[in-house]
């Protein structure tokens, strides 16, 4: 029998989702500055739950119902008025966040998850964990006879270059000879092996980097360019984001 080829898709901003979640694929949502970055280290510092909002209205709503939960997100790349934390992943400490749940709202991340709620399965991935998110990938691709598509939370509706890298990144790390790569697919694997040598330095390049780094949060962006370094596999569905327990899905 001839083994099934997975294809590889990229949407390159979050106002595209909709045709991942049309096609059927799994999708891996990335937003490397910040909000995947801030949902996989929160995670790892043991936050039992994230829920994402579109909107910042949907945010204070939903922490007017819960007031135990905790705020955090963006507007500009700034803490908005009210809120525990900001899109900073630094924040994100064990002391602070151990065992609670967060209501987290972004200008892109947050808009790539929530469009793409009705999909079958939805995964959080960025360079911290690309190696553990895209094994995972396959394997639930696999099983399920799904295929791949990698959703840019991108910047402020536009292309951002650090998504494009981080979804190179991953898919480095799926097995060539049983995958199709679409052309978006083969041109961000193609980038990422042309910088990940020096992976931070030619982020720091980058656009949204660059205001980042205006902001103040040049830490936050050295932090997001680690590679592999946990094995968190983040699941988006029924509304929130939790760690996928290694034995299901």
């Amino acid at each position: 029998m001839v083994p099934r080829l997975l294809s590889l898709n990229i949407e390159l901003t979050a106002k595209d989702t909709d045709r991942a979640v049309e096609r059927g694929d799994l999708i891996i949502v990335i937003d490397v500055l910040r909000s995947g970055t801030s949902v996989i280290n929160a995670l790892a510092n043991g936050v039992k739950a994230i829920i994402p909002t579109k909107t910042l209205k949907e945010a204070y709503k939903l922490k007017r119902q819960h007031p135990y939960y905790l705020l955090a997100g963006e507007r500009r790349g700034n803490k908005p008025k009210g809120f525990n934390f900001g899109n900073s992943p630094l924040e994100f400490t064990s002391e602070k966040v151990h065992g609670k749940n967060v209501i987290l709202t972004t200008t892109s991340g947050t808009m790539a998850l929530t469009r793409s709620r009705n999909a079958k399965l939805v995964f959080v991935g960025t360079f911290l964990n690309a190696g553990a998110m895209a094994k995972k990938a396959v394997e639930t691709a696999e099983k399920k006879h799904l295929n791949v598509s990698f959703v840019l939370a991108g910047d402020k509706g536009q292309f951002s270059f650090e998504d494009f890298i981080c979804a190179g990144a991953m898919a480095e790390r799926f097995n060539k000879g049983e995958v199709y790569f679409s052309d978006k697919a083969r041109a961000a694997l193609l980038a990422f092996k042309q910088t990940k040598n020096n992976l931070c330095k030619n982020i720091m390049e980058a656009e949204h980097a660059k205001h980042l780094i205006q902001l103040g949060f040049r830490r936050d962006i050295e932090f997001a360019c680690q590679l592999d370094i946990y094995k968190i596999i983040p699941i988006y569905r029924d509304g929130k984001i939790t760690s996928l327990d290694p034995n299901s899905a």
